[in-house]
This record gives structure tokens, sequence and C-alpha cells, in this order.
């Protein structure tokens, strides 16, 4: 039953979205969480050049048991969307977190057509660019090692590149 669930996503011929690193799904207006986990805390604190004790007290808020990173007061948008000299711009983005990464296959954004063009009102990068097969769609939104092995093979890579 499960299989044949999934064969009957609406999803099933893959979708495009191309990054065009315009900020907008990281501003408000509304409020929202960018939830971090240690490891990521670690890799943030270390590309800002910062402790994570700092990190913690001048960006990130706990949440229960949770973090997540803090945003602007007035507009909602993450505390790392900042501009510079023009549009906005992530501050972190070799090292941002996975939920930011996984953008826009998240859960709630794939639950329906509707859903998904929805969100592409304000995601100007969705429905174009890259093709994302199904397979490809389903280890990003589910398989967290994966995007965890890619963040520190990007992480490496941006350092290497910094260095030449």
């Amino acid at each position: 039953m499960g299989s044949l669930r999934r064969k009957r996503r609406w999803y099933i011929d893959g979708l495009r979205f191309e990054c065009l690193q315009c900020g907008r799904c990281c501003a408000g207006p509304g409020e929202g969480y960018i939830w971090v986990t240690k490891a990521e805390i670690k890799l943030i604190a270390d590309f800002l050049k910062i402790t994570t004790t700092e990190l913690r007290r001048k960006f990130l808020k706990r949440i229960g048991l949770r973090t997540t990173i803090i945003e602007q007061h007035t507009t909602r948008d993450c505390i790392f969307l900042q501009n510079s000299a023009g549009p906005k711009k992530c501050m972190i983005y070799p090292v941002r977190p996975r939920q930011c990464r996984i953008w826009p296959f998240w859960p709630s954004n794939l639950k329906s057509p509707s859903t998904w063009n929805e969100t592409a009102k304000k995601c100007l990068g969705i429905n174009r660019g890259r093709f994302y097969s199904y397979e490809e769609i389903e280890k990003i939104r589910k398989n967290k090692e994966i995007a965890a092995k890619t963040q520190r093979i990007n992480t490496k890579s941006e350092a290497l590149n910094s260095k030449s």
C-alpha cells in the first residue's frame, strides 16, 4: 500500500526549481522558525569566526527543546538576511541550515499542486530552472544524512576556494 501511495503523489513526474538567491523565502512578514542543530550551530559560528556561545547569545533562541535563528523584530526577516550593497543576501549561505537547504521541498509545500503554486507566488525560482525527479525530491525532503554530508562538502569546498 505504501509504495502504491508513493506512486500517486502529485509530483511523481518531478518539479523544477532554481534558487535565485532573492531572499524572499527568508523574509517576513510572517513569523517562522529556522531550526538549527548543534552541528549547524558550530558550522555557522566557525563561518562567522565567533564562538558558539557568542552565536547563541546574539543570533539564536531556544523554543522548547529546539534552537532557532532569531528574526529581525520589525520585518520578521531572518537575522542573517542582510542588505549588502544591493538586494538582501544570506550572510551564511554557504553554511545555511538544512531547513534552508531543502527549500522549497518542504512537506508543507508538497502537499498539493495548489500549495506548491501558492508557494511559487513568494518564491520566483519555483517552476523554473533545474529539473528535480521524484526520487531527488524525496531524497532532499527525507534524508537528513545526505543533506548534512552535502553541507560538510560545501563548507570544505568554500574553504578551499577561499584559500585559492
